[in-house]
């Protein structure tokens, strides 16, 4: 068997801390672009329902085996993947952009690298109220030639930028590239690069990293230190509950059994957690579509609520071959996909995808809650009656960039102590 290369797809982190802002927004979550939109339309529009689509048919994936915490980044992980249909032939980088759902038939390939690039420039746009770092490195071994259309079309596209190194010493190259990501996350990813060995050639990096500051602030003197959050039917953990009162927007989907709470940032970006009712946790994953997300984004309505939800930290980290097979890229593992146009040879095969993510929430940092429902829930605001709303038991997660309507984070909190 011939060298083999290893592609590390995404390193993300979220980390938040808290922030009094004032005024409130709602999540335009993303649509084709339609003429209804004013003005020119932006390039990253061609790419962010595709996105979202493309996240939660990977969730499903992931949580039909594995029933324990599920975090990742959608962005990191199709940006990825488009960027490496760059190195491919016609054949495969037409599989790739529609195995990640793209309809090359509407959209050109260029103009779908073109929404990438908008895409990744404008979530790296500084902002004074929270701090968002996309990046995508890309690591060769120093006997390869890379081709240099290539490098110039990534770092063009993508942002990436290409180091050359001794993967010989592959030890060496392990800690130096682990040693990077926890530097470029500030320490919140560590030890991501774990299958590494002299076969090694290419490593490709894609990055992320979230720190947001909360508009409603959890009170630190009101956390609670022995909250139950029912694991399952049959187990509960003791568990750091924060509490606090107030506005948030939410409903109640009565038709999914599920409550669905909207948490602003402080900047343009925001939380959606979603609470099945017990044992309605896998009615509410089949749900998941683009048009259910849109659905409560027009049903949200803001009211006081006395909310109680869980301190945690957690990680997801994803060895992704047999699951990306199985949403519509079978090719890309397969010894004949040629992948001549990075180095211009022949025979390079991809053994490993790898996925690791991370997130903290505190009363220092995130909010969230839920009550009402969709049939029934009032038109009107609602600043009288403070209503419970209980993160007790395993929820759903995903954050916003508002700006784009990408969804950077998606996840399932089955055990806040795991992390």
């Amino acid at each position: 068997m011939g060298p083999s290369w290893l592609w590390l797809l995404g390193a993300g982190v979220l980390v938040c801390q808290p922030f009094p802002a004032h005024g409130g927004k709602n999540l335009v979550l993303p649509q084709a672009p339609s003429d209804q939109l004013p003005g020119p339309v932006p390039a990253y529009h061609k790419v962010t329902p595709t996105i979202t689509s493309f996240a939660l048919r990977l969730y499903k994936r992931l949580a039909a085996g594995d029933p324990g915490n599920i975090f990742f980044s959608p962005v990191s992980l199709s940006a990825t993947l488009a960027l490496l249909s760059l190195g491919t032939q016609a054949d495969t980088q037409t599989q790739i952009l529609e195995g990640l759902g793209f309809n090359l038939t509407e959209t050109a390939e260029a103009d779908l690298h073109r929404g990438f690039q908008s895409l990744l420039l404008t979530l790296d746009l500084p902002s004074p109220k929270l701090e968002l770092k996309v990046g995508t490195s890309l690591f060769l071994d120093k006997q390869l030639k890379p081709q240099q259309g290539f490098l110039d079309s990534i770092r063009e596209l993508y942002g990436a930028l290409a180091f050359s190194g001794n993967f010989t010493e592959s030890a060496e190259m392990r800690r130096q590239i682990n040693e990077y990501v926890r530097k470029r996350t500030y320490g919140r990813v560590a030890g991501c690069l774990q299958d590494f060995s002299q076969d090694t050639l290419l490593v490709l990096l894609n990055l992320i990293f979230f720190k947001a500051k909360w508009k409603h602030p959890f009170n630190r003197y009101q956390l609670q230190k022995q909250g139950s959050f029912l694991v399952d039917e049959r187990s509960a953990l003791r568990v750091p509950m924060m509490h606090q009162k107030a506005m948030h927007r939410f409903l109640y989907d009565q038709e999914l059994s599920c409550t669905v709470l909207q948490i602003e940032y402080s900047g343009n970006a925001l939380a959606l957690l979603i609470l099945p009712d017990p044992g309605k946790m896998k009615q509410v994953e089949a749900a998941l579509q683009p048009e259910t997300l849109r659905k409560w984004d027009q049903l949200l309505q803001p009211s006081l609520l006395d909310l109680h939800l869980p301190k945690f930290s957690i990680s997801g980290t994803f060895n992704l071959e047999e699951i990306l097979s199985q949403i519509g890229l079978p090719n890309i593992f397969n010894s004949e996909v040629d992948f001549s146009g990075i180095t211009g040879q022949l025979n390079k095969t991809i053994f490993r995808v790898s996925h690791k993510a991370a997130m903290d929430m505190s009363e220092k940092g995130v909010e969230a809650a839920a009550a009402s429902g969709i049939l029934s829930q009032p038109r009107v605001l609602n600043t009288t009656t403070a209503t419970h709303a209980h993160f007790n038991r395993p929820f759903l997660l995903l954050i916003w960039d508002v700006t784009t309507g990408s969804l950077l984070f998606l996840g399932k909190v089955i055990n806040p102590a795991a992390g």
